[in-house]
């Protein structure tokens, strides 16, 4: 089956542009994460990077909100739920390279690949998802990453 792989952050960085080329019915639907979840498709969210950094915390923050940089409001219909991003940014990134036996999830037997924040991005107000830090990262059971606090 298909797996999109859906760059959301066009939505902050070049949306009102979009907007103003396309008009809002067609520029406003940028980045539709809402009709890839609707149709059931296991998508996942990008930073294309080098064209942004890589920051997917900033990626969901954008799918679940869609504000362009100039505080434009684009097609609601297509915003998805904060656990749908964080799924996109997790699992469905295992699955969408066949990787889903051994990463994507907390589960004896995988490999203990994760990120540790600094709040629950399926708690916060769903405006504040992108201000989450990463305090440390995990691979394969090791910290390879702890953020500086001083």
């Amino acid at each position: 089956g298909m797996i999109p792989s859906i760059f959301s952050s066009h939505i902050w960085y070049w949306g009102d542009a979009h907007l103003r080329n396309f008009g809002p019915a067609r520029g406003g639907r940028v980045s539709a994460c809402g009709d890839a979840a609707r149709a059931g498709l296991p998508f996942t969210l990008h930073t294309d990077t080098p064209v942004l950094r890589p920051n997917l915390l900033e990626a969901a923050w954008c799918a679940v909100n869609r504000v362009t940089k100039a505080g434009a409001q684009l097609d609601e219909d297509q915003k998805v739920t904060p656990y749908q991003a964080m799924r996109a940014i997790t699992f469905n990134g295992a699955y969408q390279y066949g990787e889903e036996a051994d990463k994507g999830t907390l589960e004896a037997g995988k490999l203990a690949d994760l990120v540790v924040l600094d709040r629950n991005p399926l708690a916060v107000d769903p405006r504040e998802i992108r201000d989450i830090k990463v305090l440390a990262t995990i691979k394969e059971g090791e910290v390879i990453y702890r953020r500086d606090e001083a």
